[in-house]
């Protein structure tokens, strides 16, 4: 994954304060802030991310993610990486679920 774009979200991710990188059970990677997983990475093409479901919604009908690929009616959403212009996209979502706003809310 070196010099891809899953490795470009990867380090950018890995990078926040008190976020650990370790291998996803269904493959790929998942990045945690101790027990809270933001989501994971399936390679340079798929990431997954646990939201609250009325986040999920607002996700969904902005166009910034799909429902998830195998739980659609969960809280989780997946963003297809299509290419590069894609990887701030994702970062941005990961972003999201690290700063939690809608627990100040």
């Amino acid at each position: 994954m070196a010099g891809s774009i899953g490795s470009r979200i990867e380090r950018e991710v890995g990078s926040w304060a008190g976020v650990t990188v370790a291998p996803h059970r269904f493959g790929g990677v998942e990045f945690r802030v101790g027990r809270r997983e933001l989501g994971h990475l399936h390679g340079s093409r798929l990431a997954d991310l646990p939201f609250p479901v009325s986040i999920r919604k607002e996700l969904i009908a902005a166009r910034r993610a799909d429902p998830h690929h195998i739980l659609p009616e969960s809280g989780w959403v997946s963003f297809r990486i299509r290419g590069d212009a894609d990887a701030d996209a994702a970062i941005e979502l990961f972003r999201l679920n690290y700063e939690r706003p809608w627990l100040r809310r």
